[in-house]
């Protein structure tokens, strides 16, 4: 048995934030029935092998919802499910009878998770991952971000407001309505720089010489030597008369990254060579040969 057996999700989001979230939810045991408009999802045309893996087991139907027929089959999907999940502005909701209180007098089952983009009441505004997370300060221009920061943390979001529902509804509080905004989980994720903990004088953003980047013979390694155990450690195994950035940065020119990684897995050290992402989504090589302590 897995958590969410017996659990039906029906799901109209599109793009990256729904699917995770759903795909989340149908590795928990969900059965989740897409519905997607005569378009597609703009991630199968994107990116089709990342949307194959994230719609694995899933039925993927397309309905016109502005026609009739569209919206009687939604009808029919709806009266059987247990969670509605939603990516549409609200405006577009009302159009399309989907909005809270019209779902609720038709489906007072059925509990409803909608990802917005920005909270109340500005959730009608457009807006994608670049901009949230330009918003909550944590871009570098002219650096794009690496990942899509504010999508997949509000994914989680939304997978952790969906069970909140589901056990509510099943001890008798009844079917509840719960929106997820992207800009502001990405506000929530800028707490470690906003607090100081993630900037250039922060402990975590360069501060402490054993949590920073090094250059090594041949590429990058990352030290996350913070706890005093682990710090010591380091300088005594480098035997180093400098215990500094600079003491630090001039020893690890010694080895290649792929050296320090060894060296480091024997002795027990937090430290990692800095690895690249290929395009295909495969990391570059299997991971670190040592597991995280």
């Amino acid at each position: 048995m897995r958590p969410m057996d017996g659990v039906a999700v029906l799901t109209l989001a599109v793009n990256l934030p729904g699917p995770w979230a759903v795909a989340r939810l149908r590795d928990l045991g969900a059965t989740v029935v897409k519905v997607e408009p005569p378009g597609g999802d703009a991630l199968a045309r994107a990116r089709p092998e990342w949307y194959e893996q994230l719609h694995r087991g899933q039925t993927v139907l397309t309905l016109d919802l502005k026609a009739d027929e569209g919206r009687r089959q939604l009808e029919e999907r709806l009266a059987c499910c247990d969670l509605l999940i939603t990516s549409t502005r609200p405006a577009g909701l009302r159009r399309l009878g989907l909005d809270w209180p019209a779902l609720h007098a038709r489906h007072p089952r059925v509990c409803q998770v909608a990802i917005v983009g920005y909270p109340s009441p500005h959730q009608d505004l457009p807006g994608h991952d670049l901009t949230y997370q330009a918003r909550a300060g944590l871009l570098d221009p002219p650096r794009l971000p690496r990942t899509c920061l504010a999508d997949l943390a509000g994914a989680e979001q939304v997978v952790s407001a969906a069970l909140a529902l589901l056990l509510a509804r099943e001890r008798g509080q009844g079917a509840q309505y719960a929106e997820v905004s992207l800009a502001q989980t990405a506000e929530e994720f800028a707490a470690p720089w906003r607090h100081g903990l993630t900037t250039p004088d922060g402990l975590l953003g360069g501060a402490h010489p054993g949590y920073n980047l090094y250059r090594a013979r041949e590429g990058w390694v990352a030290v996350a030597a913070l706890e005093v155990h682990f710090w010591e450690k380091l300088i005594a195994e480098m035997a180093l008369t400098a215990p500094d950035r600079a003491g630090l940065r001039q020893a690890f020119l010694a080895r290649t990254a792929e050296e320090w990684e060894a060296w480091a897995a024997e002795r027990g050290l937090p430290l990692v060579r800095v690895r690249e992402v290929a395009t295909d989504g495969d990391p570059s090589d299997a991971g670190p040969s040592a597991p995280a302590l």
